[in-house]
């Protein structure tokens, strides 16, 4: 996928302060001189064409609720059954597998600590695996934006 100047900006734009408004892409559009509706299009399009991943914003997770970051052994011959019965649970925000003796790891996120036990208990006993608990002990901020320098792209 060729990216005009457009994209560019777009691209520069969303990776940080995506405005928190009713209408986030309209106040994009405005600032790119373009229609809203171009900028969900060029946006859909960018994921179609794996250029981003996600748009979307990043909480920061302990203002909204609780989260625990989890892992289980899963058999290998099993691993995308089990995957996607976590996916399922309420609350699963996203899945990796990993090489390790728990090889599935997700956080899942509630409203409060009560709620997040029980549902990490229930997913436990459906499961029938052994499941690590991590809570976080210290919080780190990771910037996800990354400053492009355009010219040096092909």
């Amino acid at each position: 996928m060729q990216l005009d100047a457009t994209d560019r900006q777009l691209i520069d734009l969303y990776q940080r302060d995506l405005p928190v408004c009713d209408r986030p892409f309209l106040e994009v559009s405005r600032q790119l001189g373009i229609t809203e509706e171009e900028v969900i299009g060029r946006l859909q399009s960018l994921q179609d064409h794996q250029v981003v991943s996600r748009v979307g914003p990043v909480f920061e997770h302990s203002r909204a609720g609780a989260s625990l970051l989890a892992a289980v052994a899963a058999p290998e011959q099993q691993l995308d059954l089990v995957a996607a019965r976590i996916n399922r649970a309420p609350g699963v925000n996203h899945n990796y597998a990993r090489e390790h003796t728990y090889n599935l790891w997700f956080v899942m996120t509630a409203p409060d600590e009560t709620v997040l036990e029980e549902r990490l208990d229930e997913l436990e006993q459906q499961l029938r695996l052994p499941m690590l608990r991590l809570p976080m002990v210290e919080g780190y901020h990771i910037d996800l934006g990354f400053e492009i320098d355009w010219e040096a792209l092909p």
